[in-house]
């Protein structure tokens, strides 16, 4: 899932629509109109919004209602968790080495 999430959030179009789902839900019709593009093509970008996890569709009436998934983001946030934690310990690491450098370097 993360592919996917990394995949749909690529787009700057995805991107916005994720944003503006922020906000709360939307129709396909409500997200197309910022955008110089059709609804199809909106749609096709909430296809792989959805795909990835990211969205939720409902039907209603004719309506198509999109909200964000409450864990549309999980599985990357943990994973950019693990990368900050890696980060963050080979920081330390060269901190200690530049310390105990520091410490052998004649004044």
């Amino acid at each position: 899932m993360i592919n996917a999430a990394l995949h749909a959030l690529s787009d700057p179009t995805r991107r916005a629509i994720l944003a503006r789902l922020a906000l709360g839900e939307a129709t396909v019709g409500d997200l197309a109109q910022p955008f110089a593009m059709s609804q199809p093509a909106i749609s096709q970008h909430l296809k792989v919004l959805e795909g990835a996890g990211l969205i939720l569709r409902r039907v209603e009436g004719t309506k198509r209602p999109c909200r964000l998934a409450p864990q549309g983001l999980a599985d990357l946030e943990d994973w950019l968790a693990q990368l900050r934690r890696a980060f963050e310990t080979n920081y330390a690491r060269l901190d200690d080495l530049l310390t105990e450098l520091d410490k052998e370097t004649p004044k």
